[in-house]
């Protein structure tokens, strides 16, 4: 999965459970904020491992629901 479809992905489904989205860069990684949650992501030019997507999702799951990905 391509970094860019990942933070996609997070940012609507964000917006739809109406939590505060932020996006801030960092020295080798992209950090995102929903609600009171924080993740990064690697800003490697490869396509990010599906598993690796998952994971950041799960981090996230307790803001955005259990599964939220799936949906």
């Amino acid at each position: 999965m391509k970094r860019g479809d990942v933070i996609k992905k997070i940012k609507k489904a964000a917006k739809a459970a109406s939590l505060e989205f932020e996006q801030y860069e960092l020295t080798r990684h992209t950090g995102i904020r929903v609600g009171g949650t924080s993740t990064t992501i690697s800003r490697s030019s490869s396509d990010m491992p599906d598993v690796f997507a998952e994971t950041i999702f799960k981090q996230l799951e307790s803001e955005l629901g259990k599964g939220w990905w799936r949906s």
